[in-house]
């Protein structure tokens, strides 16, 4: 696995100065994975504020506690962050003065073929980020209603040929059923017109069914929603964003706050902040970030 990328979350630095971390302080770390940005702020802090690290991943939650176990402030909670108010509630917490969350999928997951979020190297249609739940990519491929298939290539992948692509699947799937990661992304490629570009035909597919499959913007929305409910007065919610789709949720969320009975929530970006040249250059993941942040005013 490649270290640079499990151990270095992207914009790292822009999001220590939108959240400016400080002791005794609390804050939540909607996405842990390896524990990139917990670590960050754990160490901004000398160890001195509490951070509660959620990932609905279980080996996530392994190697970011085994990461961060010298810090006695840390405290890793299996749950999807749309339940952070149950993760909260189960330390005795309530109110918060910070949260991030960077989103998507994580550098560890997409590097484990055997997870199949990626059709780079051959692996199981899974795409699952909580493996102990039921419903996996294949099930969606194999056994959801054509229109149904459609619309979600088509909402959660913008992709143009979404109706053509789920009339093929459903056609081949009668003889067929799709396992594999490789042999998804070949047939979407082979149904998909004109010539090939830099982007694999089946990129837009495959971050639909991903999307899909977890639930991905229905746990955003219910994020943003409970960043009213445990944000302190002066705290910030970050967002570090891939996509459109993701970028629009947020986006969408602070301007609410902003505008609805008074402000509410100063925006610390009217645009998005995106990440440095140096960075793109060392972690070509990195290239598509976008960060949004807004800080509460009052209560």
């Amino acid at each position: 696995m490649n270290e640079p990328l499990l151990h270095c979350p992207v914009m790292v630095n822009e999001v220590l100065e939108v959240l400016q971390p400080g002791p005794g302080c609390v804050y939540v770390d909607a996405t842990l994975g390896a524990g990139g940005y917990s670590k960050a702020i754990l160490q901004e802090t000398r160890g001195r504020a509490t951070v509660v690290g959620l990932d609905r991943d279980a080996v996530a939650i392994d190697a970011a506690s085994k990461r961060l176990s010298a810090y006695k402030t840390f405290h890793p909670i299996q749950i999807e962050f749309g339940q952070m108010d149950v993760a909260l509630h189960s330390l005795g917490l309530e109110k918060i003065d910070g949260l991030v969350a960077d989103l998507g999928v994580s550098s560890m997951q997409f590097d484990q073929p055997v997870r199949g979020f990626s059709f780079q190297h051959d692996g199981a249609l899974d795409m699952r980020m909580d493996v102990g739940q039921k419903r996996t990519a294949a099930d969606i491929v194999n056994y959801e209603k054509q229109e149904e298939l459609a619309k979600i290539l088509w909402e959660y992948g913008e992709e143009r040929f979404s109706r053509r692509v789920a009339r093929r699947i459903v056609d081949r799937r009668k003889t067929k059923k799709f396992t594999s990661t490789v042999e998804l992304a070949d047939f979407i490629a082979a149904t998909i017109p004109g010539r090939r570009g830099q982007i694999h035909p089946a990129t837009r597919s495959f971050q639909a069914l991903r999307i899909a499959t977890n639930n991905e913007l229905g746990e955003l929305n219910r994020l943003c929603t409970l960043a009213e409910q445990t944000v302190k007065s002066f705290g910030v919610f970050v967002c570090v964003s891939f996509h459109s789709l993701e970028d629009r949720v947020v986006k969408q969320a602070h301007r609410r706050r902003h505008q609805a009975g008074g402000p509410l929530w100063e925006l610390l970006t009217r645009r998005p902040r995106t990440p440095t040249d140096e960075e793109k250059s060392a972690n070509p993941r990195s290239r598509s970030a976008k960060l949004r942040a807004a800080k509460r005013l009052n209560p």
